[in-house]
């Protein structure tokens, strides 16, 4: 099932990001690069089942290795230590993370041939949408 987010996807829009980093708690600064960043998505599956998952721009280059339903200590873009964990439900890949008493949500699905990241923080939803690269 994970196999369908397998490849590079890159970037075409983001919606509401800014607030989305506001919610999370993320400085003006790094908010600023964040609304500039037009990252591709790598997602990769190895035979043992663990996915890779790295989001690449000329600002910042991000990785994480998982399995499913497995919790993992995070690093996040924006510098948060997270207790994160990867599910499969519904078809969507869902990640939280866990910090500070905080969580967040990004659900990643496959509408239309395009990759739609919806990041929840709270009552604040970012939407960003990327298509496969050939």
């Amino acid at each position: 099932m994970v196999e369908k987010f397998v490849g590079t996807w890159k970037m075409i829009s983001s919606e509401n990001f800014d607030d989305y980093m506001k919610a999370l708690g993320v400085g003006f600064a790094t908010r600023q690069v964040g609304n500039r960043t037009k990252p591709n998505l790598i997602v990769t599956v190895d035979e043992q089942g663990i996915v890779c998952m790295k989001s690449q721009s000329t600002f910042k280059t991000t990785e994480i290795k998982f399995k499913l339903n497995e919790p993992f200590d995070e690093t996040t873009a924006d510098d948060r230590k997270t207790r994160t964990v990867v599910t499969l439900e519904n078809g969507k890949l869902v990640q939280t993370q866990s910090w500070d008493g905080k969580e967040t949500n990004i659900e990643r699905e496959i509408t239309e041939g395009k990759l739609v990241a919806k990041c929840i923080m709270g009552d604040v939803i970012a939407v960003r949408t990327y298509v496969k690269e050939a």
